[in-house]
């Protein structure tokens, strides 16, 4: 069932209780309250002093539905005097039951910031437009669904057209009575000259196959485009000079010998001979 259109609608949220806590006190009971977030829209029940785990509020609050959104946050504190409220549990709330059918009525879950349980709460839900959408809803749907149907005269039939076959026979009276003949008459033979005399062979047109190419020479020519060079003899003699005569030079011996700079050794020797030396030692004992 559709649930479109519900901008500026109205729908009653009653907090009637919560159940089975988590408990935040050590010494005391705790005094719990409970807040609704719709949007924009936040409402705070009063706080249940010394409601403890399980307290009662029965307190109803309006919201203005807003399109496309579809659940309400809930959550429960406890609240303190001198130090700031302690967080119990909190959750979302559904709305798409309470839009479709009107009216809601059950314990929602709640968890901790840790994803624990932390009890339940419970709320009664009321939406006074969900049977008005559901009936015009239902009503555009039938006249959706149901056609116009206009009556009118069947068309009339094309007009029969006679076959004509795709080839006719001539009428058998139209064809007169005669022997069986051919129905063409049979080529002349003297009309055409005999194919032999008409035209030339074809292999008349080209030469023999021995005429069209010189023979083969007989023998091959020499391989190197130069002739050999003849004989070095049948070279002429060298144009250079010959080679000079050795003799137009003076014999070494024309040199006059090298002057002689130092004087001959003299053949005395500068030295006087050596003497016997009195005091040595005596000749060795043969």
């Amino acid at each position: 069932m559709s649930i479109s259109g519900i901008q500026g609608q109205l729908l009653e949220v009653t907090v009637v209780e919560c159940s089975k806590l988590k408990d935040t006190e050590w010494i005391s009971r705790q005094d719990p309250y409970v807040c609704l977030e719709y949007g924009s829209t936040k409402f705070r029940t009063r706080t249940c002093t010394d409601g403890g785990k399980n307290p009662i509020f029965q307190e109803k609050f309006v919201f203005t539905l807003i399109e496309g959104l579809r659940d309400i946050n809930v959550a429960v504190w406890n609240s303190n005097t001198l130090t700031y409220d302690d967080f119990i549990g909190g959750g979302k709330v559904l709305l798409e039951d309470v839009l479709s059918r009107g009216y809601d009525d059950r314990f929602w879950s709640l968890q901790t910031k840790t994803g624990r349980n932390a009890g339940s709460v419970k709320l009664i839900m009321h939406y006074a437009n969900a049977h008005a959408h559901a009936h015009a809803n239902a009503n555009t749907h039938v006249s959706r669904s149901v056609p116009s149907i206009t009556p009118s005269a069947p068309p009339y039939p094309p007009s029969p057209q006679p076959e004509v076959p795709m080839y006719s026979a001539p009428p058998a009276a139209s064809m007169p009575h005669t022997n069986p003949t051919p129905a063409y008459p049979p080529p002349p033979s003297a009309s055409y000259p005999p194919p032999a005399t008409a035209s030339p062979s074809p292999c008349a047109a080209y030469p023999p196959p021995g005429a069209a190419y010189p023979p083969p020479p007989t023998a091959y020519p020499p391989t190197s485009p130069y002739p050999y060079p003849p004989n070095p003899a049948s070279y002429p003699p060298y144009p250079y000079p010959p080679p000079p005569d050795h003799s137009a030079y003076p014999p070494p011996t024309a040199y006059p010998p090298p002057p002689s700079v130092y004087p001959p050794p003299p053949h005395v020797s500068p030295y006087p001979p050596p003497g016997h030396y009195p005091g040595g030692y005596p000749p060795p004992p043969y």
